[in-house]
């Protein structure tokens, strides 16, 4: 059966969901058709904007940049506070509605998720209408657009929801990459981030198409084990599943915002191990094991990226989860300034049942796990800091750091 799964993003989220509570509690203008923003305290780290309405786009307004720049564009500019109570409750009225029709979505953040529709197509029908029907439901129950792309896997159909905006449904069919994805400008693709582009265009590639037809020998030189996985992104091949939670096996997730955007890559290490740390200690607290690992990144410009890998066998194995952590760290990580970073445990089971290699030994395996028992319990006698395995320091960082 082909795959056919959306993604629903909502349109300028901050920006959209402040204007709607405004709107409801009186006040006069819809602040998405004024030059408006939505920023935090000027004095401190937080003064910067986070949301511009498409008037403030076209004075030259960005996001990221400080409230005092975004000014300096627009003298009349109206600065709004973030509400994230208020986001989360227009959040979760929407991913409501979506659950109406389906059970199958993945909640990629606030923001967004992706559904599959493939299962039930027979009961809603034409998936092109349906998208239509969801969009404008969202809109007359909760005031607010979202854009829907409609494809064959998660890649297209968030490239597809990231065409034309705002309040539109869009398609990108594996029968239509060619026409709609290659001739695109190369920084357009989704998981190709600013220094990569500026890199592949170095080497002349200027469209998601030339990467599509280039040599993944050639770029291994440049992208190392990173070059087969953008080509394939450039092609739209993308086999991964919609990872839906349920209530039972919902994850266990940590993330941190930096006072400063981090850039050297043993504090990034660093950090990365400190939560994989304590989401696996908060795992076996529970005594529960995790099929899925993902990590999270948002770098300076506020763009996030999320990458997930289903293991072979659950885990609640610090070592294991830290191993997994790193190398999805180094698939997305396009070098750019990092201002957030997460580590989420999904997919969550109460059994552990080991599916062992040719390489693997049961008993190493248990040694293991008693292992991480005896360092939590220290841990939980004597603080956080008292032990730590040396297999999860890296020489470089406990030269310094340690």
């Amino acid at each position: 059966m082909t795959r056919i799964i959306m993604h629903i993003d909502v349109n300028n989220a901050f920006l959209s969901w402040t204007a709607v509570k405004l709107l409801k509690e009186g006040y006069e203008i819809d602040i998405r058709t004024i030059e408006s923003v939505i920023g935090g305290d000027e004095s401190m780290r937080h003064g910067i904007v986070l949301a511009k309405s498409p008037v403030a786009k076209k004075r030259g307004v960005k996001t990221a940049e400080t409230l005092r720049e975004a000014k300096r564009k627009c003298r009349d500019l109206k600065v709004f506070a973030p509400d994230y109570n208020w986001y989360s409750k227009m959040s979760k009225a929407m991913f409501q509605i979506i659950l109406k029709y389906t059970p199958d979505i993945e909640i990629i953040s606030i923001d967004e998720c992706f559904i599959d529709y493939t299962k039930v197509k027979s009961l809603h029908g034409d998936p092109i209408a349906f998208a239509y029907l969801l969009k404008d439901e969202i809109y007359h129950t909760l005031g607010f657009t979202v854009n829907v792309g409609v494809a064959n896997n998660k890649l297209c159909a968030k490239m597809a929801s990231d065409f034309l905006k705002p309040n539109k449904v869009h398609t990108l069919w594996k029968e239509e990459v060619e026409e709609k994805m290659y001739p695109l400008d190369i920084g357009e693709l989704y998981g190709i981030g600013k220094q990569s582009a500026i890199k592949l265009r170095n080497l002349k590639i200027i469209t998601v198409g030339d990467l599509a037809n280039s040599s993944e020998n050639y770029l291994k030189k440049y992208f190392k084990n990173q070059a087969l996985a953008i080509i394939l992104k450039a092609r739209g091949i993308d086999e991964s599943p919609v990872i839906t939670e349920s209530e039972e096996s919902k994850g266990i997730s940590n993330s941190t915002t930096f006072a400063y955007n981090l850039v050297k890559e043993e504090l990034i290490l660093k950090s990365l191990q400190a939560l994989v740390e304590n989401v696996c200690l908060n795992l076996r607290k529970q005594e529960r094991y995790a099929f899925v690992v993902g990590v999270t990144i948002r770098d300076k410009y506020f763009k996030t990226y999320s990458h997930q890998r289903k293991l072979l066998n659950a885990t609640s194995n610090t070592e294991e989860v830290y191993k997994v952590v790193k190398e999805l760290f180094f698939e997305v990580w396009d070098l750019e300034p990092i201002r957030l970073l997460g580590v989420s445990l999904m997919s969550l089971t109460n059994s552990c049942q080991k599916q062992l290699s040719l390489f693997e030994q049961e008993e190493k395996v248990e040694k293991n796990n008693e292992l991480e028992k005896v360092v939590d319990k220290l841990k939980e006698q004597y603080g956080s800091k008292i032990i730590k395995k040396a297999s999860l320091v890296d020489n470089n960082i406990s030269k310094k750091y340690l």
